[in-house]
């Protein structure tokens, strides 16, 4: 019987040619294979248009525990339910391709599972490193940080890092229970969503324990963010998440 690994990573990766290209995720498995515990990556691409598919397949076939899912383009939070609802994992983290928190930021997280539901990785909290951040990022985080508070969810200092772990049976049930994004709709382009947030909401209902942990991370270089195309689409995606709510959306089951 093949045992079932304790930690499942999910990696969504759309046009990740170039990092594949610079090695990024080549610590990924050099640090897991360090661990004592068993575990599994699943590298999720959502439809690329460039090498991507091909290159996840050769770093499989050159590391061990790695698995390919290919979905058609439909964004982040298809990506990442697709990788979760594939998991095997007792345990289920997702992580930027990028790798701007390194994967050994885990080890502040992972000690604090049976006790939390959901552990997540801030860039807001003490402790917290944000190294080479652009003020005007640094500045659209906050703002955004802030209205999220007052709309949607209260308590949590950094919805966006992406950098989350959940026990499995809280995974599965959060991302089956989107709304706004995750439901397989076709898009174009690169697409920066709150999908985080409606998790985050969805999970408080649920009345999960979630623990928001200092993580360090770092700023890496993108010409997808488009800084006031993608801060309105994630302010219509927060109202969007109270106006479901108002009107009933999110039945608990």
């Amino acid at each position: 019987m093949v045992q079932k690994p304790y930690l499942s990573v999910v990696i969504p990766a759309y046009n990740e040619q170039p990092n594949f290209e610079k090695g990024t995720l080549s610590e990924v498995p050099k640090y897991l294979e360090k661990q004592k515990y068993t575990w599994e990556v699943l590298i999720v691409d959502d439809g690329s248009e460039d090498a991507t598919a091909s290159l996840a397949e050769l770093f499989a076939i050159k590391h061990k525990n790695i698995r390919i899912i290919k979905n058609p383009h439909q964004g982040k939070a298809e990506t990442v339910k697709t990788g979760v609802a594939e998991a095997k994992g007792q345990i289920i983290l997702f992580t930027d391709f990028d790798q701007a928190t390194p994967l050994y930021e885990i080890e502040k997280l992972i000690p604090l599972f049976p006790d939390f539901d959901i552990v997540i990785g801030s860039r807001q909290l003490p402790g917290a490193k944000r190294e080479k951040e652009p003020f005007y990022r640094h500045l659209m985080g906050l703002t955004f940080n802030l209205l999220v508070q007052l709309i949607a969810v209260r308590g949590i200092w950094d919805t966006q890092a992406g950098f989350k772990c959940f026990k499995s049976e809280v995974a599965k049930k959060l991302f089956g229970q989107l709304k706004v994004y995750g439901k397989g709709t076709k898009v174009k382009g690169a697409l920066v969503t709150a999908f985080d947030v409606e998790l985050l909401f969805i999970a408080k209902k649920y009345g999960y324990k979630i623990k928001e942990v200092p993580i360090v991370w770092h700023h890496v270089s993108t010409t997808r963010v488009n800084p006031i195309k993608d801060s309105l689409r994630m302010l219509r995606d927060v109202i969007k998440i109270r106006l479901n709510d108002l009107r009933g959306t999110y039945k608990l089951s």
